[in-house]
């Protein structure tokens, strides 16, 4: 049953009321037949919304309260999905236009703050002024002032204070501290999340469903600034997200409890309980492949929890927060039965074996979360399509993925999100380089991105690196290509993640039975005296399945390999500038740990942690020598 035919009826009735009231003036008694016609077509609505409920497919013992919430959200958000998708077609029409319009909005609102009257914003009158008085920056331009916001002083760099103070994830240096703001929030929201729904479902029109969502997200821990504005990671939280809770299967309380590892086995057994589960979503894929791999050692330690009805011992659980669970659960032999034969039946698939109405895994796939998507797609979610909607940083919402079952992650821009320049990739060690606009890129080239965005940061370098691989109407499509500090270079070759992964892979292939897992890499360099006198070289620290040891002819091939993919780093090693690479076999959950010391060090929250690919910090290089099996 068509949404629309449901409130046709409705509707119908309130305007038969509304010409009865205009036929009869100021006389507000209805005709005679008058009630009885809106009472046919509100009950009429009524049985047609109840038919269109009833028809999909939803999550076993649900209330008609829960279901009736899950799909007035659905149809609400669905709509104005579809107005966002309208305007940014508009939009992407017009590039330059929207550009402008969005930069000066920018500058208006923020043009009574000290750091718009430092640099004139009400006398800007287009984005080419703008360039000419605004310097290009980085984040030491904003340390100091940020730290002013932090203390509690007000219209320093943006006109109102922030919710937040939005801690990077430190994937290519230390962590950095960001303004988020209101604006932020709901442009992240009209402009990504309600877009990429709506793409959703036309793209896999299955999962417009009543079905609950299982969403592996955490509550981090924030801090206090001077002011007591929170200090902690921008994206979305349980907290966030605590209107939309009903539509997953994770029950609030299990937010409350600290611990990533007890969280993450309740969001498993509950996603467990309910065999209708539609889609998996998380951030990133790394999220998910983690979870899996927790269910592939904790497994038989669940099925026992569904059976009984109770929750593991293990958890360490505030008493109120454990009889709030526990009153959930009810023993389920039959689902546990269920459970057990799946899982002795190997993961290979295990995903759709468990939840037979599986969808879509909805998590970004790109960049440093490639691999774990590729992991996920042919092993654990082998036959569920991914969808990778965002592509979006701290700094806020960058692009959006418009065409989700294509294999390759390329991202519409959103032209009303940030104002973006582009550093040409040839330009990047420049003194003073000159950036281009949306409408002078060009198919093909690569980019570092310059943004000037919602909440404060002016012609920024983020560090990011895309290709134009296309223009949608006006509008460049990118794909994500390195971050820049994460560039592998001890002679100046600059080998960057995309590059290294890619012959990594294909070394991997050539090496009988083994099975990525992660991987990192270090220069030579940061190892110091423990080196001796070698020449530099990279340091590779790689986790599989199903070897044990590599030999010296394997480890050889991936420097073969990386040499014929860039012919720089294939000068440098025959010249002998550039020792062979030294490839360290770790042992398994070695980058689990790892990911755990990270989060540590950086106050990193498990929902925005992005595995480093290039070590800075001797201490993570030194823990994974310390892991070294081979």
């Amino acid at each position: 049953m068509s949404f629309p035919w449901i409130y046709a009826a409705l509707a119908f009735g309130f305007a038969v009321f509304s010409v009865a009231i205009a036929v009869n003036g100021n006389n507000l008694a209805m005709p005679p037949a008058a009630p009885a016609v809106v009472g046919v077509c509100a009950l009429t609505g009524m049985f047609l919304l109840w038919r269109d409920i009833s028809s999909k497919l939803k999550g076993d013992q649900r209330t008609w309260g829960s279901l009736l919430g899950q799909y007035a959200a659905v149809k609400a958000v669905g709509l104005l999905g579809r107005r966002q998708r309208r305007k940014l077609d508009l939009d992407t029409v017009k590039v330059k236009e929207a550009q402008e319009e969005t930069l000066l909005k920018r500058l208006r609102k923020n043009a009574d703050t000290c750091y718009g009257r430092q640099y004139n914003f009400s006398s800007i009158k287009d984005s080419e002024a703008f360039r000419a008085l605004h310097p290009i920056t980085t984040y030491e331009h904003y340390r100091e002032l940020i730290q002013r916001i932090a203390a509690g002083e007000q219209k320093v760099i943006i006109a109102e204070r922030p919710l937040i103070l939005a801690m990077t994830s430190g994937t290519s240096g230390p962590s950095a501290m960001l303004l988020s703001t209101k604006a932020t929030n709901a442009e992240f929201f009209l402009q990504g999340v309600a877009v990429c729904l709506d793409v959703m479902r036309e793209a896999f029109p299955e999962t417009d469903s009543l079905q609950r969502t299982a969403k592996l997200f955490y509550t981090p821990t924030f801090r206090q600034s001077e002011a007591g504005i929170p200090i902690g990671p921008n994206s979305s939280t349980p907290a966030s997200s605590r209107h939309m809770l009903n539509l997953y299967t994770t029950p609030a309380p299990a937010f409350e409890v600290p611990s990533e590892k007890d969280t993450l086995y309740l969001h498993l057994l509950f996603a467990l309980k309910d065999p209708t589960v539609g889609t998996l979503e998380s951030n990133f894929a790394s999220t998910v492949f983690y979870a899996f791999a927790a269910l592939q050692e904790r497994w038989q330690e669940l099925v026992e929890d569904v059976h009984s009805g109770t929750i593991s011992s293990s958890l360490s659980l505030e008493p109120k927060v454990r009889t709030s669970l526990e009153a959930l659960m009810k023993p389920d032999p039959q689902r546990a039965a269920q459970l057990q034969s799946h899982f002795q039946g190997g993961f290979s698939g295990i995903a759709k074996r468990l939840w037979p109405h599986l969808h879509l895994v909805l998590a970004v796939d790109s960049g440093s979360n490639q691999i774990y998507g590729e992991m996920l797609r042919e092993h654990y979610c082998k036959g569920v399509p991914f969808y990778s909607p965002f592509y979006a940083a701290t700094e806020g919402l960058i692009g959006v993925n418009l065409w989700p079952q294509e294999s390759r992650r390329r991202y519409l821009l959103c032209p009303r999100s940030m104002f973006c320049e582009f550093l040409p990739e040839s330009s990047l060690e420049e003194e003073t380089p000159r950036t281009l606009l949306m409408e002078q890129v060009k198919q093909g080239e690569s980019y570092e991105l310059v943004i000037t965005n919602a909440s404060g940061l002016y012609r920024y370098r983020m560090g990011d690196v895309v290709k134009v691989v296309g223009f949608y109407n006006q509008c460049p499509m990118v794909e994500f290509q390195y971050r820049r500090g994460q560039m592998l270079s001890v002679r100046g070759e600059k080998v960057s993640e995309a590059l290294f992964l890619g012959a990594l892979k294909k070394a991997v292939d050539q090496w009988p039975g083994a099975q990525l897992v992660d991987y990192s890499c270090a220069e030579s360099g940061i190892l110091g005296d423990s080196m001796g006198g070698s020449d530099p070289h990279y340091q590779v620290f790689v986790e599989l399945k199903g070897v044990r040891n590599l030999t010296e002819e394997q480890r050889h091939k991936l420097d073969v390999c990386l040499q014929q993919d860039s012919a720089v780093y294939r000068s440098f090693r025959i010249k002998g500038s550039i020792g062979p690479m030294r490839v360290q076999l770790v042992a398994d959950g070695a980058f689990r740990e790892l990911r755990k010391r990270m989060m540590e060090h950086s106050m990193t929250s498990p929902n925005t942690f992005k595995m480093q690919r290039v070590l800075r910090r001797k201490e993570f290089v030194d823990f994974l020598l310390g892991k070294t099996v081979s």
